[in-house]
């Protein structure tokens, strides 16, 4: 607990008042390149920052390159103050996130800002008229662009580099965007599982429970690479039905869930993706990443070219840590062991690479089952993001 305690005393840290900035929206592939940098010079002094890979944000950002755009509408702004850039926000117009709940909700995403509470007000205050011109009544976040992809922002545990894809930020964040008015939603936990403190009752238990659900026809198997296309749409299946019911969940279209598929088809380990079927019926699956941020912390401002693709094809096989994912089973199939045996089959694999830890993440806070079962096996919940909302 002390870890998270220096963390909370960092947030006390008082927030600076400033000059007005000039607020900008992104609309030409200078400004976009400028927007996805400003992170590098504003972290260039953390050890525990992570660039994003500049040619996945620029395609991300991009109407035409990614899919979310064939539904829905992002506006990136831009914060200048003496000819240099003190903030971003994007402002963004989930349509889908807004049929499938039937709300009208905006969202706030890719938010960085200098330690100012009055360019942070500017950039919300910029992002809230954006979305209350397209009659949305609340503005919710950090998502960029949903909760399929990465979101939330880091209140606990500052004290290490973030796992891969997911979100790291300066302890202050929090108190700028109490300034502005938002207020908590949900609270997300990561667990850290680490080999001197797990208890390995799921692995013990793995040959038996998987004989058990044998006798009615389940099988726990891994991803069948070589039939990848046809297990991505079972998967998708799974997935968007699966976590149908939590809380602001918008299913993924079939081209969003294929352009994702496609990028973790890239970094994942075959070994630790496992499906559960009953009579070739998919009914749930288990995607654990090699931890790639131990590379991408060394690769600067995110570049690949022209050392960085060497760092990391060279170093990839010395990750010695990995991301829980995703871990989910349709409701009709929860509570028979299948949950038990994914963890089983993690901890397995882990052991036979002779990995360091893994962390959990994310799982809601009042997910009772998930918390539950990650505890029962000593994982540490060490690190809490938070999503927060304002009406409009």
């Amino acid at each position: 607990m002390e870890t998270l305690q220096t963390s909370q005393q960092s947030a006390q840290a008082p927030l600076v008042s400033g000059a007005p900035a000039t607020i900008q929206p992104v609309t030409n592939k200078k400004q976009l390149a400028q927007f996805i940098d400003f992170p590098h010079d504003l972290y260039r002094n953390d050890k525990n920052y992570v660039p994003e890979l500049f040619i996945a944000q620029r395609d991300m950002l991009t109407p035409g390159k990614h899919p979310f755009h064939e539904h829905s509408e992002v506006q990136l702004f831009l914060a200048f103050r003496d000819g240099k850039i003190v903030g971003r926000i994007a402002a963004i117009n989930n349509r889908n996130h807004n049929a499938f709940n039937n709300t009208q909700d905006g969202f706030f995403g890719f938010y960085e800002c200098i330690n100012d509470k009055v360019v942070s007000r500017q950039l919300f205050d910029t992002a809230e008229k954006w979305l209350r011109e397209r009659n949305l009544k609340t503005i919710i976040g950090p998502v960029n662009f949903s909760t399929n992809e990465t979101c939330g922002m880091l209140v606990q545990g500052f004290d290490g580099p973030p796992v891969i894809m997911m979100p790291y930020n300066r302890p202050d964040y929090n108190l700028l965007v109490a300034d502005a008015g938002l207020t908590e939603k949900v609270t997300l936990l990561a667990y850290k599982i680490t080999p001197e403190n797990l208890e390995d009752r799921p692995y013990r238990m793995l040959t038996a429970l998987k004989e058990r659900l044998a006798k009615k026809n389940f099988v726990i198997r891994n991803i069948n690479v070589k039939k990848f296309d046809e297990e991505v749409a079972k998967i998708r299946e799974v997935y968007n039905a699966a976590w149908s019911k939590n809380l602001g969940f918008v299913p993924m279209t079939t081209n969003e869930f294929n352009h994702l598929a496609k990028d973790l088809k890239m970094v994942m380990d075959p070994d630790l993706c496992h499906v559960a079927e009953q009579d070739g019926k998919l009914v749930g699956f288990s995607l654990a990443l090699p931890d790639l941020n131990q590379i991408l912390i060394k690769i600067k401002k995110g570049r690949l070219l022209p050392t960085g693709i060497f760092k990391l094809l060279l170093n990839k096989k010395k990750v010695n840590g990995i991301r829980i994912l995703t871990l989910g089973v349709t409701e009709p199939y929860r509570k028979l062991g299948i949950e038990a045996c994914f963890y089983g089959e993690v901890i397995r694999i882990g052991r036979e690479k002779g990995l360091k830890y893994a962390e959990a993440s994310w799982i809601l806070d009042h997910n009772e089952m998930m918390n539950n079962a990650l505890i029962n096996i000593n994982a540490d919940p060490y690190r809490k993001y938070r999503i927060y909302e304002k009406a409009l």
